[in-house]
């Protein structure tokens, strides 16, 4: 299981490990069930898709908190596969993720699509509906992914596809904010520069601090103000005045 991305974070494109073949990809939808154009991305790989807006979850202590993004949508499938395990506990991986993608409810172009994949989660009909045993994983095998990228001579390198399946054309609109950018080198020397300044400024008036207490404990009547009456005073300087 893994999450397409957000589009709002940069993420246009689903990336790796939501790309690797027999991963099931979740992409996001908005409260009216169509792609999200924030939390969401979209890709060939994309399996199923599942809420991603306006979610409530736990917290430690008691709390609750809202999110948004595919990091939510998700464990929602997980969600939906630990149940199935739970009613067939010997059903293989590669059956759970078939009965997820073949319940779903189609969107968009009919047919997979790089939006919603297969369609929508659908809970109830992924774990009541009677579905055919799959010879394969829907979503690919990951053991033609590995010989295709392992490292290492093991063997014979398997043949690279000459039509390459081109990554699907982006059809959501642009996120409604921009993803922030990374500062740039002058601002993150402006900014050390600001904290060693402030940091050397520490340490003067601490040392300073403590040559004062110093000074103060060597002559302890220094440290102590006459008042001030306004009068001349006498002095004794060995017989002058």
């Amino acid at each position: 299981m893994a999450a397409a991305g957000n589009r709002i974070g940069g993420n246009l494109q689903v990336g790796a490990p939501a790309t690797i073949p027999g991963v099931l990809t979740v992409a996001g939808l908005d409260r009216k069930g169509t792609a999200s154009v924030d939390s969401s991305s979209q890709g060939i790989s994309i399996g199923v898709a599942a809420p991603a807006e306006n979610l409530l979850g736990g917290l430690p202590g008691g709390g609750y908190a809202e999110w948004a993004g595919t990091s939510g949508a998700a464990p929602i499938v997980a969600g939906v596969a630990a149940l199935i395990r739970s009613k067939w506990p010997e059903m293989s991986a590669k059956q759970v993720i078939n009965r997820i993608v073949s319940t779903a409810k189609d969107a968009g172009p009919a047919g997979k699509d790089p939006l919603y994949g297969f369609g929508v989660l659908n809970a109830e009909a992924a774990l009541k509906d009677s579905v055919p045993e799959a010879a394969a994983n829907p979503l690919g095998s990951i053991s033609d992914w590995i010989r295709v990228h392992r490292r290492g001579n093991l063997g014979a390198p398997a043949p690279v596809p000459t039509d390459e399946v081109a990554s699907a054309v982006p059809t959501l609109p642009e996120p409604t904010v921009p993803a922030a950018e990374a500062p740039s080198q002058r601002d993150s020397a402006v900014g050390a520069a600001v904290v060693i300044g402030s940091v050397i400024l520490f340490m003067v008036i601490i040392g300073a601090a403590v040559l004062q207490l110093r000074r103060a404990a060597r002559n302890p009547g220094a440290a102590r103000e006459e008042p001030d009456t306004g009068a001349f005073q006498t002095v004794d300087s060995g017989g002058k005045t």
